[in-house]
């Protein structure tokens, strides 16, 4: 290893031309000098930066006691994001190259241990990371597979399709899917519309949601405010979106793939904002003090949403006070903070965030709701 540099013997994965590939190894106490963990979070303009979860003191502490026993067998490497001045020599003579990878040497930048940013990123292994920079066998071989990008997009499309045999974090991946142009699955695709809304929700001073979402991004110090779970709130967007007789829907053009983005944030702020104004002594609060913070309440009004807006003009100024004109005829049936539900025979306290649950309160509101506008006719 010279000043600033290390060099290893590598090969070059005939793979992408646009995106260079290495395989390569790494001793354990190399990987703090060449690599870091991005960790999510938000800046204060509210951008999402980073993509990692935080660390598993339990994973972690399991892989060093191993790495710490003797005799190791440690297949298991790291996924790199290189930076750019990353080199590569090939190597000389007729057999370096099979048509598949080339020989040579890989020349990495290091960051000596606190002094300046590491140059590269970890994409995947930061638990295995973590130990082997903790563990005593040092001089210890590790294979890292590394692909040259200073692009966060890539790294965080890469993050997401490694992580496939140990699922991630429901609400990690729905936060990170509106960063990303090629999202690796359907079914995460059909989740990257509704995240998209659950920031804006999220940070639109004008929404009632403003601050209250609980994103795998949430510092610590704000998750006593954050009381609203994302994921059921992407989940009763995603139905309304996905369903051709729900109020979403219309608002998304497939033949062209556009999205009225505005269209629909004026009709979710009419909705939600009336939710808010029609049960002030609920909103708010953690899911154990108000079911309708919690995610049968959201999943249930969300439902609900798409019958109370048929009768809304969500282009109205009024927008709002017509959608809480329409709630008023629940209202005094609802038991989000204290009560019994009718006909569902369950004190507010005992709806959980089960299927079940969701389905039968869904239909107790849809069905009070339409009693009530033909009563008012």
């Amino acid at each position: 290893m010279t000043e600033g540099w290390i060099e290893r013997r590598a090969l070059k994965v005939l793979q992408n031309t646009e995106v260079p590939l290495f395989l390569f190894t790494l001793a354990a106490e190399e990987i703090d000098l060449v690599a870091d963990v991005s960790r999510i979070g938000r800046d204060e303009a509210g951008k999402l930066i980073g993509y990692q979860r935080p660390e598993k003191q339990k994973h972690v502490k399991q892989i060093l006691d191993y790495l710490d026993s003797g005799d190791v067998l440690f297949p298991n490497g790291l996924i790199l994001a290189l930076p750019p001045e990353t080199r590569f020599k090939s190597s000389r003579g007729p057999g370096t190259s099979d048509g598949l990878a080339v020989s040579g040497t890989l020349e990495i930048p290091t960051s000596p241990e606190g002094e300046g940013p590491r140059p590269a990123w970890i994409v995947d292994g930061q638990q295995r990371s973590l130990a082997l920079s903790r563990t005593k066998n040092r001089r210890m071989p590790v294979p890292v597979a590394g692909f040259v990008t200073q692009d966060l997009d890539v790294q965080r499309e890469q993050f997401l399709r490694v992580n496939t045999v140990q699922p991630l974090p429901v609400g990690l991946v729905t936060e990170l899917l509106p960063e990303i142009a090629r999202v690796p699955s359907a079914r995460m695709a059909t989740r990257q519309l509704p995240s998209a809304l659950v920031d804006m929700l999220n940070q639109d001073p004008d929404s009632p949601f403003y601050g209250i979402v609980r994103r795998a991004s949430t510092s610590t110090d704000n998750k006593h405010v954050a009381v609203v779970t994302d994921t059921g709130l992407v989940e009763a967007l995603r139905e309304s979106i996905e369903s051709p007789s729900s109020l979403l829907f219309p608002y998304r053009n497939i033949a062209t793939g556009t999205t009225d983005t505005e269209g629909i944030r004026r009709a979710l702020l009419a909705y939600w904002g009336a939710v808010r104004q029609t049960f002030p002594g609920a909103w708010g609060l953690p899911p154990t003090e108000s079911r309708l913070m919690g995610g049968v309440g959201i999943r249930a009004m969300g439902r609900l949403m798409d019958r109370v807006m048929a009768h809304v003009d969500a282009n109205a100024v009024d927008a709002r006070e017509q959608a809480s004109a329409e709630l008023a005829l629940i209202a005094d049936r609802c038991r989000w903070t204290d009560g019994t539900w009718e006909d569902l025979g369950l004190t507010w306290n005992d709806l959980q965030n089960t299927p079940r649950h969701i389905s039968a309160l869904s239909n107790y509101l849809v069905r009070i709701y339409l009693s009530a506008r033909m009563s008012r006719k």
